[in-house]
């Protein structure tokens, strides 16, 4: 059952499509390093297309009908759409649901010191990385520093050609012979992942002259205080952006593809959805790579209190009508596959891998050994897409996250299958998962948008 390279399908007018699509989709990458970045972004994007904030609708007491489109934000760090369908929203919806954070170093909340003539700022990864590919690469700073006055400094450092940028250092090679005797996981430990933010001392300063010179740096352009690392949330990440990669330009290389390549193909897809007979859902969340935990990640209730609150401006709230809903709705858990690297194959099932331009990628379960920490979907789901995406002329193949006991991982699905949903993960395979340069290929991201708007407007 080896399915077809889609390259070799393609039309003129899908290679315009598909390189338009891929441009759009560097655009966000560029612009959306962060959870908050996203959810801005996202927000500029669905304005544009007419959708209108749902809490606005709320204060206002506006109504809404089939075809109405709104959005609805948690704490800048994750968004639920809706655009509404013919039939009642009691009849479900079709829910596609990614993650918009991504494997990086935070910041930690007492973060700067001086050693050594230098000064640093302590960090603590977030995710799952290889830590040694975080060293000598160009990294740059993005968040937010909350102040006690209530007001919010943006912070981007390193992606301006005229920004400095951040690095983290590693021993040299001919020092380096009793780290090159250790495992990968010790090659460079967890709290060595310092960033490097400064050499210069504060002129007339004895004690803490270089850390005192940093500050002096961050109070005059950002106004921050020490104290106000108490209250930031700083990333650091690859600096630089998005970029085609390979000399034909089929494919593209870029920090965050996991999981926002997922997150724009199926947001570019709902937006180009604007007639539907089920109500489609878009749900772009945060803290998926740490358990899907916290106030905006998918164990959150975020996602239900929105449903309530659509249901409840529709004059349709109850409790049973949430239950109802949610229970007849049918999802796709939008994030990326394993893709199969023949340099590695080892670690890999050939009969049962996501290869490159081969289309969007089903993964009927995934979680480690027996299936644990899986959704494994249902046989009757799955004939459904099959019959979907056929008839919209979509290249898909189905694939395991690896060889049994090689190792595993884990989505948002078995979080959303607990509210009685059809679940399914759906993405886009992907090289280098988790490192700070990962590709993936555009006609898989093509295909995964193809799939998607055809999911949104299945009837």
């Amino acid at each position: 059952m080896e399915r077809e390279n889609v390259w070799k399908l393609y039309s003129e007018e899908d290679l315009k499509a598909l390189t338009n699509l891929s441009e759009g989709y560097k655009d966000f990458l560029n612009h959306g390093k962060t959870e908050r970045e996203c959810v801005k972004k996202t927000v500029e994007l669905a304005k544009k297309h007419g959708f209108i904030d749902l809490k606005d609708v709320i204060e206002q007491q506006l109504t809404l009908k089939a075809g109405d489109k709104v959005y609805y934000i948690g704490m800048d760090k994750t968004i639920v759409l809706f655009t509404l369908g013919q039939k009642p929203l009691t009849e479900g919806m079709h829910i596609i649901g990614s993650h918009i954070d991504s494997p990086r170093i935070d910041v930690k909340q007492n973060p700067l010191y001086e050693a050594g003539d230098m000064t640093y700022l302590d960090g603590h990864y977030y995710g799952g990385i290889k830590t040694y590919q975080y060293v000598t690469i160009p990294l740059a700073m993005h968040g937010v520093v909350a102040k006690k006055d209530g007001s919010i400094v943006n912070i981007v450092i390193g992606e301006d050609e005229d920004d400095p940028i951040l690095v983290i250092t590693d021993i040299l090679i001919h020092l380096a012979a009793k780290q090159m005797e250790k495992t990968g996981s010790e090659i460079v430990d967890a709290e060595d992942l310092d960033v490097l933010v400064g050499s210069q001392p504060l002129k007339g300063e004895e004690k803490e002259a270089f850390k005192k010179n940093l500050l002096a740096v961050l109070k005059e352009k950002y106004q921050i205080e020490e104290e106000d690392f108490f209250s930031a949330e700083l990333e650091i990440v690859p600096a630089g952006k998005a970029r085609d990669c390979g000399i034909d330009r089929s494919m593209v290389a870029s920090y965050g593809q996991d999981d926002r390549v997922c997150a724009y193909s199926s947001l570019a897809a709902f937006l180009d959805a604007p007639e539907v007979a089920y109500t489609s859902c878009l749900l772009l969340v945060d803290k998926e790579e740490i358990g899907s935990v916290g106030a905006t990640g998918m164990q959150s209730r975020f996602f239900e209190n929105a449903v309530a609150e659509l249901l409840n401006v529709l004059g349709e709230y109850s409790e049973l009508n949430i239950r109802r809903t949610l229970s007849r709705s049918k999802v796709l858990s939008s994030d990326v596959a394993a893709g199969f690297d023949p340099l590695y194959a080892n670690v890999f099932d050939t009969k049962n891998s996501a290869y490159i331009g081969r289309g969007v990628v089903f993964s009927k379960f995934t979680g480690a050994r027996g299936k644990r920490s899986s959704n494994d979907a249902n046989a009757e789901y799955l004939a459904w897409l099959r019959q979907v995406m056929d008839e919209a002329n979509v290249g898909y193949q189905s694939a395991e996250i690896g060889k049994v006991n090689v190792g595993g991982g884990g989505t948002i699905a078995f979080i959303i299958a607990l509210y009685g949903m059809e679940v399914v993960d759906c993405g886009v395979p992907i090289l280098s998962m988790h490192s700070p340069l990962e590709v993936a290929s555009k006609a898989d991201i093509y295909e995964a948008y193809k799939g998607y708007k055809a999911f949104f407007k299945a009837k």
